[in-house]
């Protein structure tokens, strides 16, 4: 009978803070910048430079670990992680060991068990801690490698999960829901391509039911939500065939080859590294009081969870709804804002859905919306008073993008606002039944669906611009049908 494996699985997120400036100096910490340009003698390691530590940087921390409920430590430290690497350019990095500021968090994430039932999912967290970033090595330079320093000194936050996670779905998701949180509280910009939220993930597997870990494997920097979920998927399928085989697992950390679809081995890790932790001797304890605590916590926005938990009771949105309505915190905005303005939120979250968010752009935390929050909340209303019908509205949106046109002047100067006369409208209904007695008829005898046909007839010759209750009201009445 063959072992039944389960496997564990726990992530390591690096997350940068979106500080103007790097944790320990004044040097900026802007993407893009010629190589080694945005450094100074405290992020380059040169002998006599000291830290100083960013006190936004630490808000930000604080924030972050405070959202995933994590118990906040009065007095933590500051070590030196030392081991040598070249885009290190200190010889060690600063980062809190044994003592951190948070710890024992957690995080709700919402799966699919193996019955295919949506279930809630409490996923520890370790810690959360404080370090600074590496430089970047760039090896596409021929024969030999460069070091660009710019990202060293950045500052991080690592987010340490438990390993309670149990496949590459459930561990995906852990990353979706993760980074949603940092982008609403502003403190990451959620940029897996650049960096600037980037995963480390520990799988091993055991035979179901044990409880004792197995051969621990470290897959480093996984740069996408696919991309974690395909590589853990692999490697757990990798760990069962070489246990099932007769081989033996090694400790080891491998990469992740996307076209190949498999990962590969990097370096063995039979042993733990020794970085010889000890105290930062040029940074003080840093010591996070109560009140400080406190205050941090009451500036603390509201999280998407808790933004969807709203829209649904407040405005009656479907969950669904509410969730495609909150994917970025500028989309959130411009719905509220727009309900606002115009009074029915479900109708306002309707047309954002169809038509609106087909034309946004997110980068980071900011967003470009094709129109405003007024334009369409005007529009709505040309809809609400019958000036225009809703396929219309669609079409005056379309005309209306990236304008700041009023809807109701391009209605007038498009000839689109809907016909209310029914003298009008009767009269090119009266044509049509005349002009298809059999459709008629067919009416008349309780075929409904015929109804149909009329209707998309006099909406073509009026060139959409009847209105449909009217047109509706019109047929029934000619034709006698209650």
């Amino acid at each position: 009978m063959s072992v039944q494996y389960e496997a564990v699985i726990g992530l390591e997120v690096h997350a940068q803070l979106l500080t103007h400036t790097k944790i320990f100096c004044g040097c900026s910490t802007a993407f893009g910048a010629s190589p080694n340009t945005n450094v100074c003698p405290t992020c380059l390691g040169l002998p006599g430079a000291l830290p100083v530590l960013n006190a936004k940087a630490v808000e930000y921390a604080v924030r972050t670990a405070l959202s995933l409920g994590c118990r906040i430590r009065e007095h933590s430290v500051f070590a030196r992680k030392n081991y040598f690497y070249p885009d290190l350019p200190k010889g060690y990095q600063i980062s809190q060991y044994d003592e951190p500021f948070s710890e024992a968090g957690v995080l709700e994430i919402t799966t699919t068990n193996r019955a295919g039932e949506v279930v809630t999912k409490r996923a520890g967290i370790t810690r959360v801690h404080m370090e600074e970033d590496a430089g970047k090595n760039m090896h596409d330079k021929g024969d030999f490698s460069v070091v660009d320093l710019n990202r060293a000194g950045t500052p991080l936050v690592e987010i340490v999960g438990d390993p309670d996670l149990r496949s590459g779905e459930e561990a995906a998701e852990y990353l979706k829901t993760l980074r949603e949180i940092l982008v609403f509280l502003g403190v990451n910009d959620g940029n897996l391509e650049e960096g600037s939220f980037r995963c480390d993930a520990n799988v091993s597997i055991r035979p179901v039911g044990t409880t004792k870990f197995g051969t621990r494997v470290e897959l480093k920097n996984i740069n996408s939500f696919k991309f974690v979920k395909d590589a853990l998927a692999y490697e757990i399928r990798r760990q069962e065939s070489v246990l099932e085989s007769g081989g033996s697992l090694v400790q080891e950390t491998r990469g992740w080859d996307d076209k190949a679809g498999k990962t590969f081995s990097l370096r063995s890790k039979e042993e733990a590294h020794d970085y010889r932790y000890f105290p930062d001797p040029d940074l003080p304890p840093l010591v996070l009081s109560a009140e400080y605590v406190a205050r941090v916590r009451n500036d603390l926005p509201e999280l998407p969870s808790e933004k969807r938990a709203r829209f649904v009771e407040k405005y009656k949105l479907t969950p669904y709804a509410s969730n495609v309505l909150t994917q970025h915190p500028k989309v959130a905005v411009f719905f509220e804002e727009t309900g606002k303005a115009h009074g029915d939120y479900t109708k306002v979250a309707n047309f954002v859905q169809s038509e609106v968010l087909r034309d946004v752009t997110t980068r980071g935390l900011e967003a470009s919306f094709p129109v405003t929050p007024t334009q369409v909340a005007d529009l709505l209303t040309l809809v609400d008073k019958g000036d225009i019908s809703g396929k219309q509205a669609k079409e005056l949106y379309a005309k209306m993008v990236g304008t700041e046109r009023s809807p109701s002047d391009l209605m007038l100067e498009l000839g689109m606002q809907q016909v209310t006369d029914v003298g009008a409208i009767e009269a090119v209904c009266v044509r049509l039944i005349e002009a298809n007695p059999k459709q008629a008829e067919q009416l008349r005898q309780g075929k409904a669906n015929i109804m149909g046909f009329f209707v998309g007839q006099v909406m073509k010759e009026t060139k959409g611009s009847a209105n449909p209750q009217i047109v509706n009201d019109c047929i029934k009445r000619l034709l006698k049908l209650g």
